[in-house]
């Protein structure tokens, strides 16, 4: 089916660009209809075509290789605020969770910071690297962008997160581990998390698409060397020559938020492995 979509878009696109106009088009009077042209839709033959092909003229490297490199540094950048936002988020649900004053206070405000243009915000978050120092560690440069993935990361685990947590399967279970005079982290444990891990996986599938958006948006907007970000800049200033260069970046972003969703695809097979099935839960 994943094949089948792809090939769908691609024959979608070319439709487009077959019996589109040329310079775009108004719709109830509005000018929305995308230009059909080569230089805004090249085709898709072209597009892929273009990874064989030297990243500049006199080059050894091909564009592919480029790509694969900056999609590498990317990643990595994307999995460490990966990591970064489902701890935190998962550290705030547990304490919402644990304090309902904490949650009637706090959620508020995550919902505002979702809020912020991340745009607006990395500059103030990259101006960190090599100027703040905590102890005898120096901020890198690298960090504030995956500072910057945790950002956009942490809010949908935090909310999954809570909403398992406080949805524990009857308040039967709750008073089987009061009898047994459990305490509140042995219930948590092993009742709470097993019970919170449905809602916590679809949550965390965005968390791993929001760190790559996160990421990627911060390379674009303070030029931040060596990864997909950087690449759609450079590229993009060739867009009216070659446009079909563009979307061999933005082909590695799209990719790159494949393979973080495909990993927590991976942690559900893991965590659900000898559990019911989930109509059975609850």
């Amino acid at each position: 089916m994943f094949v089948l979509a792809l090939v769908s878009v691609a024959a979608l696109w070319e439709l487009y660009k077959l019996i589109g106009p040329q310079d775009g088009g108004k719709l109830f009077g509005l000018t929305i209809l995308p230009r059909a042209n080569d230089i805004a839709m090249p085709h898709v033959w072209e597009m892929l075509s273009r990874y064989a092909r030297p990243e500049r003229r006199g080059a050894s490297g091909s564009i592919l290789l480029v790509v694969l490199g900056g999609a590498w540094f990317s990643l990595r950048l994307a999995f460490t605020g990966f990591v970064l936002g489902t701890l935190t988020g998962i550290g705030l649900a547990v304490l919402m969770a644990r304090y309902r004053v904490v949650e009637r206070g706090l959620l508020p405000y995550l919902v505002i910071s979702q809020t912020v243009p991340l745009i607006a915000l990395a500059p103030l978050v990259v101006s960190w690297g090599g100027k703040l120092h905590i102890g005898g560690f120096e901020w890198p440069r690298w960090l504030s962008a995956a500072v910057l993935g945790a950002f956009l990361a942490f809010f949908p685990v935090a909310v999954g997160t809570l909403k398992g947590l406080t949805s524990a399967p009857g308040p039967a279970s709750l008073e089987l581990m009061d009898s047994y005079a459990a305490s509140w982290r042995h219930t948590l444990f092993k009742l709470r998390f097993p019970a919170a891990v449905p809602f916590m996986i679809p949550a965390l599938k965005l968390a791993a698409t929001a760190s790559v958006i996160g990421v990627v948006v911060a390379e674009i907007s303070t030029g931040l060397a060596g990864g997909v970000g950087r690449l759609i800049i450079e590229y993009a200033r060739e867009a009216t020559s070659d446009p079909a260069k563009v979307f061999t970046a933005v082909f590695a972003a799209a990719a790159l938020g494949l393979v973080m969703a495909g990993l927590v695809a991976l942690i559900d097979l893991a965590a659900m492995r000898n559990r019911p099935p989930r109509e059975l839960l609850g």
